[in-house]
């Protein structure tokens, strides 16, 4: 089951803002903050890291962007017949 595209991208701007504020200004609260969200990034995209997440995610992200696609070009079929 895929995770919702909206769901997914509001994981990954999470990461990177948790990333750029952990890597300008390290505290517990960062750290804590930081794991959180790849724990939630690598339960989202079914792996086990960070790095194995992002790679997921860039990969679902393309499958939901293709099946949005076929989706308009059904519809735009459907209208002209």
């Amino acid at each position: 089951m895929l995770p919702a595209e909206k769901e997914l991208r509001a994981v990954l701007a999470r990461f990177a803002d948790a990333r750029f504020r952990h890597d300008v200004h390290p505290t517990g609260y960062s750290s804590r903050e930081l794991e959180d969200v790849s724990r939630r990034l690598c339960v989202l995209t079914g792996t086990t890291s960070v790095d194995q997440a992002l790679v997921a995610a860039d990969a679902l992200l393309d499958r939901l962007r293709t099946a949005r696609g076929a989706a308009a070009g059904t519809r735009q079929a459907l209208a002209a017949a």
